[in-house]
């Protein structure tokens, strides 16, 4: 095995994960997520030649993915409803009451933002990218970031007024 698909195979399984968790949150369904995944993985193959000298592997498969989901927004005009279940983010289950209840405040918060409004969230407080990052991956100014975030924030408070002050916990990840 050459060193280039060596490598790529090595980011493929140390990021997929991640990737996986952030496309479930645009996504809202763990099969769309996987697909989403893997047609940005294969997209991120083609340039990894190019992508491995840079080191912009993993801002590249985001920012891919992202634009590979807001072209099926595009396509599809259709009520997204967040179906299955949310998977376990720790890697470990968890029986606790307050954490679930937590977790489906959440999923059913996000399903009921805008799907830019949902993806500056994820972007910016899942995916921890700052708002330039964040900009450069929506393709958008930093002033949209800003204004999307704050009338995110702001349904979302609205929307599920007991994840106020989450982020100050650690969240539910």
């Amino acid at each position: 095995m050459d060193a280039s698909v060596a490598d790529f195979d090595a980011f493929v399984r140390a990021r997929t994960p991640a990737l996986i968790r952030s496309a479930y949150l645009l996504t809202g369904d763990q099969h769309l997520a996987e697909d989403l995944v893997q047609s940005a993985l294969g997209l991120t193959h083609r340039a990894w030649r190019n992508l491995h000298a840079t080191g912009n592997a993993e801002a590249y498969a985001r920012k891919t993915m992202y634009h590979l989901q807001v072209t099926r927004w595009r396509r599809r005009r259709v009520v997204e409803a967040f179906t299955g279940h949310l998977p376990d983010w720790s890697g470990v289950q968890s029986d606790h009451a307050d954490h679930t209840v937590l977790r489906l405040s959440l999923r059913s918060a996000l399903s009921r933002l805008t799907p830019k409004q949902r993806a500056v969230i994820i972007l910016r407080f899942f995916d921890d990218l700052t708002e330039a990052q964040a900009a450069e991956t929506m393709g958008v100014s930093v002033g949209t970031i800003k204004s999307q975030t704050a009338k995110a924030l702001e349904r979302l408070r609205i929307l599920a007024p007991e994840l106020d002050g989450l982020h100050k916990t650690g969240g539910t990840r």
